[in-house]
C-alpha cells in the first residue's frame, strides 16, 4: 500500500536538494512519475535527481525529442510526455526497455500514461500554492510511493533540509 508524504519549499534549491535526496535513493528500475503545471518545477526536480546520480551533465526538458539518457552512477532517462498524442508515440520509442530496465527514469507529464506504470512507481507532484505564480520559487511537493523507501526519504529530507 503506498504512502504519501508532503513537503513545502520555498526555493528553488530546495526543490533540487529534494530532487538529490531521490537520486541517491534510485536503485536499477527505479521510475519516478511528475506531474504539475507548466512552470512548477518539473526539470528544476530532475536536475536534482541528475545531480544525486552522479550525472555531470545538467538535464535540459526533452520536451521535443521525449527522452534524453545521461550517464551517471546509473543511466538516467529524462522523458518529457508534454507532447505526446498517445500511448502509441511512446511506444515507438520502446519505453519498456527503459522503465524495466538497470537505469532510472524521471517521467514528466506522467498523468498522460499512468496506466502504463508499475506499482513500484514513485509518484511527485509539485504544485504551485494558491496565490503564488510560476516566478515564486514556494513549492509543495506530494511524494507517493513504498512505505519503506518514504521512510529513507523522509530520514534524509530530516537531515538535509532541517525540517
Amino acid at each position: 500500500m503506498p504512502e504519501l508524504f508532503c513537503i513545502c519549499v520555498s526555493k528553488e534549491e530546495d526543490t533540487i536538494k529534494i530532487g538529490e535526496i531521490i537520486g541517491k535513493l534510485a536503485i536499477p528500475g527505479s521510475i519516478f512519475a511528475l506531474k504539475g503545471e507548466l512552470g512548477a518545477g518539473k526539470t528544476v526536480l530532475v536536475k536534482g535527481i541528475a545531480r544525486g546520480l552522479g550525472v555531470k551533465e545538467e538535464p535540459n526538458s526533452p520536451t521535443f525529442v521525449i527522452m534524453n539518457a545521461y550517464q551517471g552512477r546509473l543511466p538516467l532517462y529524462h522523458f518529457d510526455l508534454y507532447r505526446i498524442t498517445s500511448i502509441e508515440e511512446l511506444e515507438g520509442i520502446g519505453y519498456e526497455e527503459f522503465f524495466f530496465g538497470k537505469g532510472v527514469s524521471v517521467v514528466e507529464w506522467a498523468d498522460r500514461i499512468e496506466e502504463l506504470f508499475p506499482d513500484n512507481t514513485i509518484k511527485v507532484e509539485i504544485q504551485i500554492p494558491e496565490g503564488e505564480d510560476t516566478k515564486s520559487e514556494r513549492r509543495k511537493l506530494k511524494i507517493e510511493g513504498d512505505k519503506k523507501w518514504l521512510s529513507s526519504f523522509k530520514n534524509m529530507v530530516g537531515q538535509v533540509l532541517q525540517t
